[in-house]
């Protein structure tokens, strides 16, 4: 083996570790005992400004319990930011179709602003309700690592500067027709608990998740946004896949993006696909990981052929990236 082989094989083996590491989170899993049940929670401890916090909650009903126990059990997560509450979110059950007599599988998570603070202090609370114990309150410890977002300026030509401004009736009734689908929270919509994939068969990033825009406008005015996604270039016509099981709740041409399709996955998570050149899908069907969407494209409001993947919990944009992993453990 001569020395410059010795030398990259050296640098592939350190960036495979390195990659493995990034999927997978700091997990932790605490043990708790009551009178009528034992369970655990298990959740990630860490995470960076655009990610979710997710926790997992596991109850075991031990004993003589009455029917309405089981039938009943709620839970609340809640993300502290010193000692105000910022955010909540509802356990729903991962098996609602097929839950077990005397046991409870619950899961939940939170999305973390982008202007979230690695410098302050954070926690979190469980709170676990049955028909006939005591409410249950369980503290987490939580911390958010600090993160820098890359700040980036886009020039309009006369066509995106038209969309980017378009105030019309049209475009004010996609806009409130997508909120009310991405603030809907069904319970008993769980179609996957697994790891999502990337769409398309690239990993060329042409813009970041939660980088800082700034848009210039034809007559040099300019404005200010995030970006809620993460845009792919890729050519026109390469084919787009579902990064995970679910519905597709939304399959249609859009002002501002273009050839669009939304698919939920869980309660109040669901995955977007912008500037698309032609769909593959339409509203109602159920699709599986992997599932051809569509063709990538430039509809919409694009400077190039690229496509624009979010993915949203709870109506806010968190990083696609974070559901790479084993984010429901």
């Amino acid at each position: 083996m001569n020395r410059r082989f010795f030398l990259r094989f050296i640098i592939c083996f350190v960036c495979i570790i390195l990659y493995a590491a990034a999927q997978v989170f700091a997990v932790e899993m605490i043990h708790f005992q009551e009178q009528t049940y034992s369970g655990s929670v298990t959740y990630n401890e860490t995470a960076q400004p655009g990610d979710a916090v997710f926790v997992r909650l596991s109850l075991k009903f031990t004993g003589a319990v009455r029917k309405e126990t089981l039938k009943n059990p709620a839970a609340v997560l809640q993300l502290f930011k010193g000692k105000e509450q910022a955010a909540s979110a509802q356990f729903f059950f991962t098996n609602p179709q097929n839950r077990s007599a005397k046991t409870a599988d619950m899961l939940a998570g939170i999305p973390l602003s982008t202007w979230l603070s690695g410098e302050e202090t954070y926690s979190l609370k469980v709170i676990i309700s049955t028909e006939n114990a005591q409410k249950k309150e369980i503290m987490l410890p939580f911390s958010i690592q600090k993160k820098q977002f890359v700040s980036e300026r886009i020039v309009l030509d006369a066509r995106n500067t038209g969309i980017r401004k378009d105030a019309s009736p049209e475009r004010r009734a996609q806009i409130e027709k997508l909120n009310a689908i991405l603030a809907t929270i069904t319970p008993q919509d769980v179609y996957t608990l697994k790891p999502f994939t990337i769409p398309v068969d690239s990993k060329r990033i042409t813009s970041g998740f939660g980088d800082r825009r700034v848009f210039e406008y034809t007559d040099k005015k300019t404005s200010t946004s995030l970006h809620y996604g993460i845009d792919y270039g890729v050519s026109t016509g390469t084919p787009v896949h579902s990064c995970a099981e679910g519905k597709v709740v939304l399959a249609e041409n859009r002002i501002s993006t273009g050839w669009s399709v939304v698919i939920e996955h869980l309660p109040g998570l669901y995955s977007l696909y912008y500037h698309m050149d032609s769909l593959n899908v339409q509203e109602g069907q159920y699709v599986k990981q992997g599932e051809k969407l569509g063709l990538s494209g430039a509809t919409g409001l694009a400077t190039g052929p690229h496509l624009h993947w979010e993915i949203r919990l709870n109506m806010e944009a968190v990083n696609p990236e974070f559901f790479l992993k084993e984010f429901s453990f």
